[in-house]
Order: structure tokens, then C-alpha cells, then sequence
């Protein structure tokens, strides 16, 4: 089986158009409806009463959530939206080496203050990498690595993540323009690209400690986002 160094050259030679698995589902994700709902449940919570909408990825068979606030539909104007990816050590352990758990919280008491917005949860773990791949990029920051250069190291690009099954997940959820709870500015040129509009960033301010300041800064400076961390003394870090 030829591999894709040698394709690209034979279409090249050719004059045969080579793309990859990844551009074929990525075009799909583009043009087709890869979704599906399943079901859907109220769900009470500790920041307040959500409807659970659950959904399947028809192409991988990866589940997601989407908490929903109010009448998404019917919304005057644009609704508060957070695109989470799944977080187990932060979200469900309350780990202390990200701010993952800290900005889902923070965005779901929001959207109850607010009324109206849905957190669309999904499943891709550590950037896009997994759990067990997170896991040994953490020993490699150990060891002396950023959050950045361990996943290169394993293999991996910084940010592995595609926001095309969520941008579908809001679509079909009625959602058109959105005010996008995020730090990362490139989520908001992520999902523009499958035709939501992105009218605002609302960033999520969080508290850093000794364990995740260094993970913070290089969020910061390596990866363009935007800095609004305090310490609980609530001395300024950024």
C-alpha cells in the first residue's frame, strides 16, 4: 500500500488529485449532515435546570452533549454558546493542571444568569489526542515540556480538535449567531467556517495556581490566547 509522500507524487506525475481520508470527512462534515439526536432529557444541575440533547457522530460513532438554556429558536438576538471539549482529569476530577473544569463551570452559571445558551460538550480529550495520550503528555511536561512541544513529541499537532460535528450540533439546535465563550480565538474562525456567525468573544477568566501557570502562559504565548488568570490572592498573572 503506497503511502501519501509517494500518492502526491504519482498524482503530481499524473496529474491525478490526491486528498487524504482527513479532507474527504472534513468536505463531509462540510456538506453533509453527520449528526444525528438521539435523545433528549432534562437535566437539573447545580447551576440550574438544562435540557440534555444527545448526539451521535454518524461517521465515528463518538457521542456528544449539548446543555441547552431556553428557546434557542425563538432567541432575540445572538446566544451565549460554549464549545467544550471533553475534559475528564478537569471537568469530572477537578485536576488543578488545566483550567478546563473552571471554564465549564464559569460558562454554564453564565448562561443561567443569562437565560438562553447551550455548552455543546465534546468528545475529543486532550486537544483531539485522548485520554491515555494526555495522560503521557503530562509526563513529558514533567519532565520538562510545554503542553505544546509534549504533543508534538508524541506525534501529535499542538491542537488536534475539529469543530465541524459542533458547528452541525448548533445548526440543528437553531443556533445562527452566537456570542462564543472562549479564550481561543481561533474556535471563532473554526466554527465561522462552517456558515455560524460569531458576533462577539466573551473570554472566560480563570484562576491559576502553581500547577497549571506554566500551561496558562504558554496558552498565552504560544498559542495566541487571550490572558485573564489570577491567582486566589487575586494578583494579577496575565
Amino acid at each position: 500500500m503506497a503511502r501519501m509522500p509517494s500518492l502526491i507524487a504519482f498524482g503530481e506525475r499524473h496529474g491525478i488529485p490526491i486528498i487524504s481520508v482527513a479532507d474527504l470527512i472534513a468536505y463531509r462534515r462540510h456538506h453533509e449532515q453527520l449528526v444525528r439526536k438521539v435523545v433528549e432529557v432534562p437535566m437539573p444541575t447545580a447551576s440550574g435546570d438544562f435540557v440534555a440533547h444527545a448526539y451521535l457522530d454518524t461517521i465515528t460513532g463518538e457521542e456528544h452533549v449539548a446543555l441547552v438554556k431556553g428557546d434557542l429558536r425563538n432567541a432575540m438576538g445572538p446566544v451565549l454558546v460554549r464549545m467544550h471539549s471533553k475534559c475528564l482529569t478537569g471537568d469530572t476530577f477537578g485536576s488543578l493542571r488545566c483550567d478546563c473544569g473552571q471554564q465549564l463551570q464559569w460558562a454554564m452559571d453564565r448562561i443561567e444568569t443569562a437565560g438562553t445558551g447551550v455548552v455543546v460538550y465534546l468528545h475529543q480529550e486532550g486537544r483531539g489526542i485522548g485520554l491515555h495520550n494526555k495522560l503521557r503528555a503530562y509526563v513529558l511536561q514533567d519532565q520538562g515540556a510545554d503542553t505544546i512541544d509534549a504533543n508534538l513529541r508524541l506525534g501529535f499537532p499542538e491542537d488536534k480538535r475539529d469543530y465541524g460535528i459542533g458547528a452541525q450540533i448548533l445548526a440543528d439546535l437553531g443556533v445562527t449567531q452566537m456570542v462564543l465563550m472562549t479564550n481561543n480565538p481561533k474556535k471563532l474562525v473554526a466554527i465561522e467556517g462552517y456558515g455560524l456567525e460569531v458576533t462577539d468573544q466573551l473570554p472566560i477568566p480563570v484562576h491559576a495556581n502553581p500547577h497549571n501557570i506554566r500551561y496558562l502562559e504558554t496558552k498565552r504565548d504560544r498559542m495566541g490566547h487571550l490572558a485573564t488568570f489570577t491567582f486566589p490572592d487575586a494578583t494579577t498573572a496575565g
